[in-house]
């Protein structure tokens, strides 16, 4: 039996992430299916952690599906991890462009995330935490994974990106 007031104490605010980001492992279950295949299945991910931003979710290389990457176009830059690279999502005769992107030799600060692979929940089917359906973060740009125990606002709609 639950005591009263639990789902209140599992409750995240992204306004109590810190700026610069935290990197923190996480021992819950992410899965990633597209195309009616399952191409992450994880339990060794990390999440990155910053102020007014839902969770984005680095899954280890050894854990997407062999195959299932290829190189994208394009580099971006944050002043937080550095150069970012992209990666094209493949599934049979599917290819999504960018579905996700990584860092190759990101600042010492986030070495961890060498190797490991960010996807937006808005260009595969389906992204779940825990068996739980992720909800996408609003906008093109940060990737982030909204789940139930999450409360914002978040960033990324239109009108906030001065925030």
């Amino acid at each position: 039996m639950r005591r009263a007031g639990w789902q209140a104490e599992r409750m995240e605010s992204v306004w109590d992430y810190p700026r610069p980001p935290r990197l923190e492992r996480t021992a819950r279950r992410v899965t990633i299916v597209h195309a009616g295949r399952t191409v992450v299945d994880s339990d060794r991910c990390w999440r990155v952690l910053e102020t007014s931003h839902p969770p984005v979710y680095y899954v280890p290389r050894d854990d997407i599906a062999d195959g299932a990457l290829e190189p994208g176009d394009g580099r971006s830059f944050c002043e937080f991890k550095g150069i970012a690279e992209y990666w094209d999502l493949v599934v049979g005769d599917v290819r999504v462009r960018r579905a996700g992107w990584s860092y190759p030799d990101p600042v010492p600060a986030y070495a961890e995330l060498t190797g490991a692979v960010a996807f937006y929940p808005s260009r595969v089917d389906e992204c779940r935490v825990d068996g739980e359906l992720v909800q996408a973060q609003d906008g093109d740009f940060y990737g982030g994974w909204i789940t139930a125990d999450l409360t914002g606002p978040f960033k990324g709609a239109p009108g906030t990106l001065g925030w």
